[in-house]
């Protein structure tokens, strides 16, 4: 039996596009919307940024420079 962690593939694409619907972010922030939205259960890690590119590549998602909260500049999708 698989663990609650091991994402079908797909699923993650899912959710990332749930996420960006709510509000523009940057990819630490997608990936702790999802950790809080599935309390600690799902924790996507390095898997995050290649999907982000996907779904950008494949026009589902878009993504911007900006400047973020803290004064850095992060990738907004």
């Amino acid at each position: 039996m698989s663990k609650p962690t091991d994402l079908v593939q797909g699923t993650l694409d899912l959710l990332i596009l749930k996420i960006g619907a709510l509000e523009p972010m940057h990819g630490w922030a997608v990936a702790h919307r999802i950790r809080q939205m599935s309390n600690d259960v799902l924790q996507v890690g390095e898997a995050l940024y290649p999907a982000l590119h996907k779904l950008e590549q494949q026009g589902w998602i878009e993504a911007e420079w900006k400047i973020s909260e803290t004064n850095r500049r992060g990738k907004y999708y």
